[in-house]
């Protein structure tokens, strides 16, 4: 990714720091390979949630992005590649697991 929703990088590495953003990081990418998403589907609300709030550290709006494609996938939210008609499917096996309380744990 490059401009607005570019990842932190430091020496070419990611950089987290926290756990938690890590693992949004990873809920984000797997989310979107399991269901067969395009990228632009992660990245274009990404970048809505740098614009809405362009204070906000990164990895804050990478998870606001990640909760709008959830919510977005469990109304069966048309156009978005992958998706059952009904809204549930790979999205249902993340309900009950914490969503984002569980990758919040730990911040700081």
């Amino acid at each position: 990714m490059r401009g607005r929703a570019a990842l932190p990088r430091s020496n070419g590495e990611l950089v987290f720091d926290a756990p938690w953003q890590g693992r949004a990081f990873a809920m984000a990418i797997g989310l979107v390979d399991a269901l067969g998403l395009r990228w632009d589907e992660f990245r274009n609300r990404l970048v809505a949630e740098i614009d809405a709030a362009p204070d906000r550290p990164y990895y804050e709006s990478w998870l606001a992005a990640l909760e709008r494609l959830v919510a977005d996938l469990q109304r069966g939210h048309q156009g978005l590649r992958g998706t059952p008609a009904h809204g549930s499917g790979m999205v249902g096996r993340f309900e009950g697991t914490g969503g984002s309380e569980n990758c919040m744990s730990g911040r700081g």
